[in-house]
């Protein structure tokens, strides 16, 4: 029996030709929204995955002395780079770079993971390779697919000076570091970045902006050529920094300073430029281009003298003698003292069941002011103080900007500390403040801790009756300084005369800093401050005038004994050096 034929409802191949219709007009519609509406945008995306932007680092800015002689310069470097995807056999490349260039396999793989990003993106293996290194990777060529190098500015640093702290050094950012995580940040994994010092405080001035060069690459992401219609952009160099720094004079501070655990300040009072200034022991920054070996960076770390401790920034040390000028400034303008009035001192001053004992343990025999201050007594001081209250005392300190940040333009400051009454109660109990506490204070020592900055922006005081200008390295970023000490000028011009004695008087314990010029006065004063660590702490702070000119010195010398002795023929050789050649260079322009 035959079947009927099948037959399809009318109606279903209407329903069929309008979803088909509907379909294709959908269709239409989205390649016209794709290929016309919004062609510009899908264009770029399309160019941004066939073509890849690779950076062109910008020459850093130099930093500068004072008189234009170059501190950190630039210098062509090699970077040995690696494209991941490329390399066919990574283990066994990286054995052969290895041993071309003498550098352990474990450096190579712990730096390809440090600046690792993308299979495609480069990632740098080793730096500062030799023409020699250079010769052998180009002999080695084809057994190194993916590898490559290319030239990158490096920092250099003046032979004649070292001035580590000052400047800083860079580091080369790996996948941690905080720069490289934050997405609104344009560093990537194994640029460079002022770390410490000026090279970190500037950072923004030095760097500048980097150019970019254009490769098409393939639909595995491989470069295979320049993009013909893309300009390349050059780098846009970094700007110079121009330090308040004299190279000759740093020259002399840290040559006085070598083989020592010490600090030098040398600084203008009335504008705040800093001139010279050391740190030692210090270190040799280029020991942190990158190229720094484990062994070496843990001696450097374990070194018992601590040479990448900021001394002048970040050193605490109590400040001795040298702040029997505050004290003074304290009795003076509460006129709890009279300027001729002579105090016994023995050589020891008992109070309760405390002995406190002066530096001269046969006294100083009877001493008024400017004799207490010319020999440094200790018993002038702890008698004299009582009269007043530590909120006498605490408010001059604070006005001199002690137990805070200088403000100067640095990136690192310590505040150190001057105690009040709930310090002590807070560290020692609720009877932790006693009287006698008052009385080492009143000498600079018991809880009292300082840096040599703020010990400079002390001086710079003196020097100018509490008119200083801020503390500063690079030209131009001076200003009001942030303390203000405002007293009469009666008590500037005594301070000011009793410090000279402590130079030119018979007994002054700072005679060894005269360096004997004609014209030339010198106001200072010697500290020898206890160290609980062992040998006290040997201070010289002073100012010198000639003509018009003025210039003051800090100088620290830790474990070392007494200021007079160590630090202040120190100073006498620096002040000499300042002033001659300051009438040197004078002569030169009159010719």
């Amino acid at each position: 029996m035959l079947k009927a034929e099948n037959q399809v409802p009318r109606s279903r191949y209407v329903i069929f030709n309008l979803a088909a219709f509907f379909f294709m007009a959908v269709l239409a519609g989205r390649f016209f929204y794709l290929q016309i509406m919004n062609y510009d945008t899908y264009r770029k995306r399309a160019d941004s995955n066939r073509i890849r932007a690779v950076s062109l680092d910008a020459p850093r800015g130099l930093i500068l002395d004072r008189n234009g002689e170059i501190l950190v310069d630039n210098y062509p470097t090699y970077v040995l780079y690696c494209i991941p995807g490329e390399m066919e056999n990574r283990e066994k490349q990286f054995g052969v770079i290895g041993e071309n260039i003498s550098m352990e396999k474990s450096m190579l793989e712990s730096n390809y993971k440090k600046y690792y990003r993308t299979r495609f993106l480069p990632a740098k293996l080793a730096k500062d390779l030799s023409f020699d290194d250079l010769s052998r990777i180009e002999e080695n060529k084809l057994n190194l697919p993916g590898v490559f190098y290319k030239q990158h500015p490096e920092r250099i640093y003046n032979q004649k000076v070292r001035a580590s702290h000052i400047v800083g050094y860079m580091k080369d950012l790996d996948n941690n570091a905080e720069e490289v995580k934050d997405k609104q940040s344009d560093y990537k994994a194994g640029d460079l970045i002022g770390w410490v010092g000026l090279e970190k405080q500037y950072e923004s001035t030095l760097r500048g902006e980097k150019g970019a060069t254009f490769y098409q690459v393939d639909a595995f992401g491989r470069e295979v050529g320049h993009v013909a219609e893309r300009d390349e952009v050059a780098p846009t160099p970094g700007e110079n920094l121009e330090t308040t720094i004299d190279i000759s004079m740093q020259k002399t501070l840290e040559r006085e300073l070598e083989g020592l655990r010490a600090v030098g300040i040398v600084s203008i009072p009335e504008t705040g430029e800093i001139i010279a200034c050391a740190s030692m022991p210090d270190y040799m920054p280029e020991l942190f281009r990158g190229s720094m070996s484990g062994r070496d960076w843990s001696h450097i770390v374990s070194d018992t003298n601590k040479p990448l401790l900021n001394r002048f920034a970040n050193g605490l040390y109590p400040p001795g003698s040298t702040f029997k000028m505050l004290t003074t400034v304290a009795l003076l303008n509460n006129r709890k003292i009279n300027p001729s009035e002579k105090i016994e001192c023995t050589g020891f001053y008992e109070y309760g069941d405390r002995v406190f004992r002066c530096w001269n343990e046969d006294g100083h025999g009877f001493v008024n002011l400017e004799q207490a201050i010319e020999q440094s007594c200790n018993v002038y001081f702890y008698q004299t103080v009582q009269r007043i209250s530590l909120k006498d005392l605490w408010t001059v300190w604070d006005r001199f900007g002690f137990g805070k940040k200088t403000g100067y333009d640095f990136p690192t400051e310590a505040k150190g500390t001057i105690p009040d009454r709930d310090f002590m109660n807070k560290r020692y109990g609720r009877r932790g403040w006693a009287k006698g506490n008052l009385l080492n204070m009143a000498v600079g020592q018991g809880e009292i801790l300082v840096t040599p900055v703020q010990m400079a922006m002390y001086i710079n005081h003196l020097a100018t009756e509490g008119r200083a200008g801020k503390l500063h390295f690079v030209k131009g970023k001076g200003g009001v300084s942030d303390s203000s000490p405002h007293y009469s000028s009666p008590i500037w011009n005594r301070i000011r005369d009793h410090m000279e004695k402590v130079v030119y008087g018979l007994r002054g314990t700072g005679k060894s800093a005269n360096p004997k010029i004609e014209g030339l006065n010198i106001a200072g004063k010697t500290g020898t401050s206890e160290n609980p660590h062992g040998e006290p702490h040997a201070w010289f702070i002073g100012f010198g005038e000639k003509d018009g000119k003025q210039v003051s010195l800090v100088l620290l010398v830790e474990n070392s004994g007494h200021g007079g002795e160590v630090a202040a023929p120190k100073a006498r050789r620096i002040f000499s050096e300042y002033f001659n050649r300051s009438e040197i260079k004078m002569a030169e322009a009159q010719k």
